[in-house]
């Protein structure tokens, strides 16, 4: 994924939320950026998203939101672990 990933690490913004969850923006950024990986939709939000593994072991999912298409700048709305479909 050729994007510009925005972190805000204002107090209770996206930095937090992950932290919260256990996740660093490094770890995010391992599934976010793996092109290998494929989106999907959220069921719940319609936020795109992605499953995948973290070089920590972590299997996890990732929301965002589309900021700008040109250049694209995507926003991580929160990630957190999920048992693996297998």
């Amino acid at each position: 994924m050729d994007a510009t990933i925005i972190w805000d690490e204002e107090p209770g913004e996206n930095v937090d939320h992950i932290a919260e969850n256990g996740l660093t923006p490094d770890e995010v950024d391992e599934v976010l950026l793996d092109d290998s990986l494929p989106t999907a939709r959220s069921r719940k939000s319609g936020r795109p998203c992605k499953f995948g593994h973290t070089s920590t072991g972590k299997y996890i999912v990732v929301h965002w939101d589309e900021l700008c298409d040109n250049p694209r700048m995507i926003y991580p709305v929160t990630a957190y672990e999920v048992p693996e479909p297998w």
